[in-house]
């Protein structure tokens, strides 16, 4: 196994992302953010936007999963080739891309996005968020290095649950033969810890560690009910 993905393993990653119009949607802060989560405990960072990834790799000494979003519908994580290569071009050691089944913007296939990628960055890892077992399996065989669970009640095949899908998460731990990343409404350290009893290779958290509107709404609503 690569030892990038082998530095994951029975390990957190914090994702540090800000949605847009939020105070915290500033490069300088979300490297500040990752930076914070690295201290307590973080083996890797997940961020998206390529200002954000240029600063948190200026910031912290440990592989960094990084993304682009383009809207957000449909296929928007990393969609097209050319969203691939500019994100790799950040430095980050793993490359996070839409895995789903669906057509892709730039109408490549995910394996002739992953081929004609590696063949310009065969260092670089590629992480497929997926939705299904059936993506993770494409995703595989397209040539992935890392399955997601990322996508599982967002790309439109499964429902979208209050907490982890478990039902999808253990078919895809079933079914796939690379490292596999939970990661999708992982809300406690209980949570996250199940994941890994389940088989998880590692578990990214972002909502409840890094997005202090969401987690003051949870206490607030549980003050305003008691």
């Amino acid at each position: 196994m690569n030892a990038i993905a082998d530095a994951l393993k029975g390990k957190l990653v914090v994702s540090c992302q800000a949605y847009p119009g939020e105070p915290m949607l500033d490069p300088n802060t979300m490297a500040q953010v990752a930076e914070s989560a690295v201290r307590g405990g973080a083996a890797a960072i997940r961020a998206k936007g390529l200002d954000d990834l240029r600063a948190i790799k200026g910031r912290v000494d440990v592989p960094v999963i990084g993304l682009v979003k383009v809207g957000d519908t449909g296929v928007y994580i990393t969609p097209t080739l050319k969203d691939c290569l500019e994100v790799a071009q950040t430095g980050v050691e793993i490359v996070a891309i839409d895995g789903t089944r669906r057509e892709r913007p730039d109408e490549r296939t995910l394996a002739e996005t992953i081929a004609e990628f590696k063949a310009e960055y065969p260092d670089v890892l590629i992480m497929a968020d997926c939705g299904s077992a059936g993506d993770a399996l494409a995703a595989q065989e397209a040539g992935a290095d890392l399955i997601g669970t990322t996508l599982v009640g967002y790309s439109g095949e499964r429902p979208k649950t209050p907490g982890v899908d478990w039902e999808a998460v253990d078919e895809i731990l079933a079914q796939a033969d690379r490292p596999v990343i939970v990661e999708g409404r992982v809300h406690t350290p209980e949570v996250a810890a199940e994941a890994m009893r389940r088989g998880a290779w590692s578990v990214v958290v972002g909502t409840a560690i890094t997005h202090p509107a969401t987690i003051t709404g949870w206490f607030a609503d549980a003050v305003a009910g008691s």
